[in-house]
């Protein structure tokens, strides 16, 4: 079940507010006028999220360049992989 506070919560008890984001890992969802106007979430939270919304555009980026007919052998992207590892650049 969604958090939900107000803009006038957030401002009276943002400690608590804070807390509760980086204990839970959850967003606070908070309202302005009755409305949604804000998310609020712990930084580590943030980043996982922001982590995974790049390995999804990673992945429709691999999933367009296969449908496009760009593909090779896995062998030689393993290949590669260990090379870019042995040279430290990846």
């Amino acid at each position: 079940m969604p958090n939900i506070k107000s803009s006038t919560e957030l401002r009276n008890n943002y400690n608590e507010i804070s807390s509760f984001c980086r204990e839970s890992r959850e967003p606070v969802f908070i309202t302005k006028n009755g409305h949604g106007d804000l998310a609020v979430m712990s930084m580590e939270t943030y980043e996982i999220l922001s982590g995974k919304l790049e390995l999804y555009r990673l992945l429709d980026e691999g999933r367009a360049a296969v449908k496009a007919g760009k593909k090779r052998p896995l062998q030689e992207v393993m290949r590669n992989i260990k090379q870019e590892i042995a040279d430290e650049s990846l």
